[in-house]
């Protein structure tokens, strides 16, 4: 009874955001009465149903439960949570391509109208395109690795609930943003804003700058983040230790991330072009079919 106790204890909320809260609630019931509305036929696989409900999740529990107390307080604890917003979430998220089924799940009375007007309005469509450009999309997404981590901002950001705050969501729909764009699953033709070749070409060049933060931070023996010394760390550790484990989290697994990414889009990229051979071909035998019938 005392583990269930403290179980419940740590997935309480450390810091309530009814923002965010919100959010999951609405995009997990979307997605939930779209998968009831959607054709039997049109629904995703399993896999992305998994992917769905484990990046929201995922997501969920770094920001709000005491998981996020303790993020505060650790330096590579405060990296893996954003590994998980910046990273695996919207990674698994971006991968189970969820927005037609919530569109599905959007109810009657309220329609996708307002959604497609704010979608197709001139400012929205110009602040998207600017933002999911080839060169701003991964320059942003990098930039913001290192503008949270250069040590000044770092220490203020700790220490400033607002502040905090703005970091965690500036990661979140970064990476949702980034992620989005990478692994749609559509080809140019489709309507992607991207083609296959150049998503990998950014994915893979994305990955090198993080390393090198993350290499920086896990080799140097100068500790960068006394905010951990001044707020109190959550349990005793050395300070250097805990350092070199944070930039060993930014150095690894984010550029495993990429990689894994890389290697989505080849297959994707490849599947499309077997597609797209198989349709050139079938045209041709149609066209050999009908001029054969129309000689005899």
């Amino acid at each position: 009874m005392t583990t269930l106790l403290q179980a419940l204890a740590f997935l309480a909320p450390w810091e309530f955001s009814p923002l965010l809260f919100v959010s999951c609630v609405v995009a997990l019931a979307l997605y939930l009465r779209g998968l009831g509305r959607v054709p039997a036929a049109q629904r995703p696989r399993m896999g992305r149903r998994i992917a769905f409900f484990s990046g929201l999740a995922l997501v969920y529990f770094v920001m709000q439960t005491y998981y996020d107390f303790l993020s505060q307080h650790m330096f590579y604890l405060h990296r893996l949570q954003h590994l998980v917003l910046h990273h695996l979430g919207p990674f698994l998220i971006a991968l189970s391509a969820p927005l037609a089924v919530m569109a599905a799940g959007v109810p009657a009375r309220i329609g996708t109208r307002p959604f497609e007007r704010f979608w197709r309005a001139p400012a929205t469509r110009l602040g998207y395109r600017l933002l999911q450009n080839t060169v701003v999309a991964p320059v942003l997404f990098v930039g913001l690795i290192w503008f949270w981590l250069n040590s000044r901002i770092h220490f203020d950001a700790m220490l400033s609930e607002p502040l905090y705050w703005v970091m965690n969501w500036s990661m979140l729909i970064d990476g949702l943003l980034f992620w989005i764009l990478m692994l749609d699953p559509r080809t140019r033709a489709e309507g992607a804003l991207l083609g296959f070749g150049l998503r990998i070409l950014i994915v893979l060049a994305a990955m090198v700058p993080q390393m090198l933060i993350g290499a920086h931070i896990a080799l140097s023996e100068r500790d960068l983040y006394d905010v951990y010394a001044v707020c109190g760390r959550a349990w005793d550790i050395d300070p250097l230790r805990d350092q070199h484990i944070g930039g060993l989290i930014t150095w690894i697994p984010a550029a495993m991330m990429h990689v894994i990414a890389a290697l989505i889009l080849i297959g994707r990229w490849a599947r499309s072009d077997r597609n797209l051979a198989g349709r050139e071909r079938e045209a041709s035998m149609s066209r050999a079919a009908s001029v054969q019938g129309g000689g005899t």
